[in-house]
């Protein structure tokens, strides 16, 4: 397996892509991914969706009507897929799979689990391939996501921090904006965050 990534689109949102000798899975296409995914991939697998704030799926649709892969974001976002309710202009783009909570999928012979932490956003989840936890908008290196938002709740992401220090197995890092962590770092800096919640 391979992992490369870039910051995309003026919020510097990584996008994500995980190759294996089957094909690749795409994280979080972002403003501006498209063109670099393209110039990426050789047989995409799919789309995933760590949660429905526009800068990490701008690229959905773009992405869905070019390779025409599933997509699947966790269920409690799809309204944000599909109404773009900032007001953005953003091109609305239809899950082929909505993600319930905790789901474990198979794709091209590789597991993918989604776990559910709402807060930053009501489906806001982390998604574990191979060792791997992409922390999407959830967790950062040395940070946590923002619930001042609209859709936020400082009472899930307390609870979802809660959740997350009890995992029990380190594994690198990688979150939606900034440079890479590792699980164990972050659950040493968790709950100087859920005291300020």
């Amino acid at each position: 397996m391979e992992l490369i990534y870039a910051p995309m689109g003026p919020y510097q949102t990584n996008c994500y892509i995980l190759k294996s000798e089957v094909g690749e899975i795409i994280i979080d296409p972002g403003m501006g991914a498209y063109e670099w995914v393209k110039s990426q991939v050789k047989n995409p697998l799919a789309i995933l969706n760590t949660h429905g704030h526009f800068d990490h799926v701008w690229s959905n649709h773009a992405l869905q009507t070019q390779y025409k892969i599933p997509l699947y974001c966790p269920k409690d976002d799809v309204f944000m897929l599909a109404s773009d309710p900032y007001g953005l202009g953003i091109e609305p783009s239809t899950p082929d799979v909505e993600v319930d909570g905790d789901e474990s999928f198979e794709i091209g012979g590789i597991k993918v689990q989604f776990w559910h932490f709402p807060g930053h956003t009501p489906g806001c989840s982390a998604i574990e391939i191979e060792g791997i936890f992409f922390s999407g908008d959830f967790v950062f290196a040395n940070s946590i996501g923002r619930t001042d938002f609209p859709f936020s709740s400082p009472e899930d992401m307390k609870k979802s921090l809660l959740r997350f220090l009890q995992i029990q197995k380190d594994m690198p890092l990688y979150p939606g904006h900034g440079e890479a962590s590792t699980v164990a770092r972050e659950q040493y800096t968790v709950p100087q965050w859920i005291k300020m919640l």
